[in-house]
């Protein structure tokens, strides 16, 4: 496989497992469709016309030295400068591949997150609710992200040579799915049954040797669950916090998330809703694992790095 097959795989994987499904998916991509057929030729100057075919810009390819069959590469939670030099150290790294966000994937974090409100009204919150309050949250991470120095690694992996590329959503949505349908599967009556859940996987366990297992941020483990929502798994980053109120209005008694700020947590509190947090780098693992699992089956082999929890399930 080359660099721009490997990204194609994992943007239809990523497809396979939204909540939207690929009609809503493609639903997106039809309306920025619509909207680039809208605009001036000044207009469209400024459109990044990747987002007519790719529904996930945090992710993409963004870097290629060398467009070659990939044989090994090295994957990262985080991919940057530090491990740039080690994929040039290595010597017989052909791709590094990122879970968070680089570069204009970075700077167009917030472009993913009208999926919250999608996943949120599939779970009873009605959509125009959703929507508002998600809106002002977007802005807030557009913002947050403009200052970073988005190019930072990606300069570095130009000068040394190294070909990049990052799978975001495309992760997290494997990862969603994947805990929704054991959730579903398993139906745990109480948050300490999520625990047990969660902590059976492999990457959760492994996660628990260094303290940062499955946990009940919010409740208690004798708490009965209720209506489990995984909302807070893929969407580029946390949702607004106004949000709890409205999950608690529309039934819902317990949400599964990666991580959570503590005024998401105060709020979720007031809200008499039940979080238990799977852990960051370990979901993230979940998903990376489950794409990286396809490149397994292809031959090629995975060099683990920086927080990635590897297991393979081929």
């Amino acid at each position: 496989m080359k660099i721009g097959e490997i990204h194609n795989l994992f943007t239809q994987k990523g497809i396979e497992a939204d909540f939207r499904g690929r009609e809503g998916v493609q639903k997106l991509l039809d309306r920025k469709k619509k909207t680039f057929d809208s605009l001036s030729s000044e207009q469209r100057e400024d459109f990044d016309q990747e987002a007519l075919q790719n529904p996930y810009m945090d992710s993409g390819v963004f870097n290629v030295y060398e467009d070659k069959e990939i044989k090994r590469v090295l994957v990262g939670i985080d991919i940057e400068p530090a491990e740039i030099l080690l994929a040039k150290q290595l010597g017989d790294i052909d791709l590094a591949i990122a879970h968070h966000p680089e570069g204009r994937g970075l700077a167009q974090l917030a472009d993913v997150m009208h999926l919250q409100a999608d996943v949120l009204s599939q779970y009873g919150v009605p959509i125009n609710i959703a929507e508002s309050l998600m809106k002002v949250r977007i802005s807030e991470v557009a913002r947050g992200v403009n200052a970073i120095n988005h190019q930072r690694t990606i300069d570095m992996a130009k000068i040394l040579g190294v070909n990049l590329m990052v799978a975001h959503t495309s992760a997290d949505n494997m990862a969603a799915k994947f805990v929704k349908n054991l959730i579903e599967e398993k139906k745990p009556e109480y948050v300490g049954d999520i625990l047990k859940i969660l902590k059976a996987l492999p990457e959760y366990k492994e996660s628990m040797k260094i303290g940062v297992g499955p946990k009940v941020f919010v409740g208690s483990s004798d708490n009965r669950a209720g209506k489990i929502a995984v909302t807070e798994f893929t969407g580029g980053t946390e949702g607004s916090t106004k949000m709890y109120e409205k999950m608690a209005q529309a039934g819902i008694g317990t949400v599964i998330a990666m991580h959570t700020s503590e005024e998401h947590r105060r709020e979720a509190e007031s809200a008499h809703i039940n979080i238990v947090i799977a852990g960051h780098m370990s979901s993230d693992s979940l998903g990376m694992n489950l794409l990286c699992d396809e490149l397994q089956k292809r031959g090629i082999e995975i060099v683990p790095c920086s927080g990635f929890i590897r297991f393979s399930r081929v």
